[in-house]
């Protein structure tokens, strides 16, 4: 049996949280953790399939990794490409010992393919938190239809997570000094209602984990989801931080993409948000040349960016996806179009930030240091937005009053008060 491993992590926060299971299982196994791949028994690449782009990504990372591998180690695919292209993965990359699907325990099976016992990720055992916060994620799957996403029919539906259990985790992550717990789930406002049965329970978990930590944070909420008693609950945590999945501001487009809502009811629902927190960050992703997007969608998402000034956004070229709606629809946008619209909306968003950012100078808050000169506000997720540039004799872990003294485009500098 292996005795050293290390793993690399692609794509999204849910997936980071399937590798520190797979890695508390190895560590449970009597592995250790290697310092570099080249000096790794087992090498793991947790893939992700998102997008076109992700996916390169991800075959890249392997084929790099399998000239650095040392003789004699096992190189192992897992994750989404593992479970989307499985057979044809392992046929095309024959560098690759073995391509594990969610949940088979890598460390078994001399096969490169085949049936092997399977484990819930969900439920595996992590190792502690490098950092003074976590992922921690409370469901798998989801139920919805959304024309761009081929999640699910790899994912599986939403199979959410006993509240025990998630808080079970949580308790043992803030014993180990994670102050913060940031949870994810491909549909996170739907927690505890799978399948269209059961009820949505986010608003009590919300509530149970800030018992638990110093600060909760919520990524990925459906925006028909977040309601009033969820905006309370995440105020009342002291994080009034708000990733929602928008995906557009057309409302026709929205509705190609099988999609709830429309810029005038984001706008409405994110002056709600403000009119409760005033100093509520609110984030989201755009998806950028949908099948069928005109030039007057577009100019309709540019007015809603520039009356909404949302504090983060993100913005993604649509991507074909094999077995999706969006597949089969006519009205694609010419590559160059998409790249001259990605050009303009990335420059007015970059500038709502910075001039969000520069007005917070002179203002006092408080951060989590998350490394020597490295901290984050409520206003900053994890590994996704800016940070608090803060002086390094600050103690790792600690929240801290500070003023903030200067910005720097996405980035804050702060000195303590």
């Amino acid at each position: 049996m292996p005795r050293s491993f290390w793993v690399e992590t692609l794509g999204c926060p849910k997936n980071q949280v399937d590798s520190d299971k797979l890695t508390g299982t190895m560590l449970a196994e009597g592995m250790a953790p290697a310092d570099a791949p080249e000096d790794a028994d087992l090498v793991v690449v947790n893939t992700c399939a998102f997008i076109e782009e992700a996916r390169q990504e991800s075959i890249d990372t392997v084929l790099d990794l399998a000239e650095r591998t040392r003789p004699g180690a096992r190189l192992v695919v897992t994750g989404c490409m593992a479970e989307r292209y499985g057979d044809e993965l392992a046929e095309a990359l024959p560098e690759v010992d073995a391509v594990a699907g969610f949940g088979v325990p890598v460390t078994l099976g001399p096969t490169r393919r085949g049936p092997v016992p399977r484990m819930d990720l969900l439920e595996l055992p992590r190792p502690p938190a490098r950092a003074p916060w976590a992922y921690v994620k409370v469901a798998e799957g989801c139920d919805r239809a959304c024309g761009f996403c081929a999640i699910p029919s790899f994912r599986g539906r939403q199979r959410s997570r006993p509240m025990d259990a998630v808080l079970a985790e949580v308790e043992s992550l803030a014993a180990g000094g994670v102050r913060e717990v940031v949870l994810v789930a491909q549909d996170l406002a739907a927690y505890g209602r799978d399948q269209g049965r059961g009820e949505r329970r986010i608003v009590s978990l919300v509530e149970e984990v800030a018992r638990r930590v110093d600060r909760v944070r919520l990524l990925y909420l459906y925006p028909s989801d977040v309601t009033p008693a969820l905006v309370e609950a995440v105020c009342a945590t002291g994080v009034p931080y708000f990733d929602l999945s928008l995906q557009h501001a057309s409302g026709r487009l929205l509705r190609r993409m099988r999609r709830w809502g429309d810029g005038e009811r984001f706008l409405r629902r994110i002056a709600e948000i403000r009119e409760r927190a005033p100093e509520a960050a609110l984030r989201s992703s755009f998806i950028v040349g949908y099948p069928g997007e005109t030039e007057d969608d577009h100019d309709e998402l540019l007015r809603f960016l520039a009356e909404a000034e949302l504090d983060w956004a993100g913005f993604f070229a649509y991507s074909r996806e094999e077995g999706t709606y969006a597949a089969g629809l006519d009205g694609e946008v010419d590559p160059e179009l998409v790249d001259d619209r990605l050009a303009e909306l990335r420059e007015l968003q970059d500038g709502i930030t910075a001039r969000r950012r520069d007005a917070l100078i002179g203002t006092v808050t408080e951060v989590l240091v998350d490394a020597p000169g490295v901290a984050r506000s409520h206003r900053e997720a994890p590994e996704i937005d800016g940070i608090v540039a803060v002086p390094p004799t600050l103690a790792v872990g600690e929240l801290v009053k500070v003023r903030i003294e200067g910005a720097a485009g996405p980035d804050l500098e702060a000195v303590p008060v």
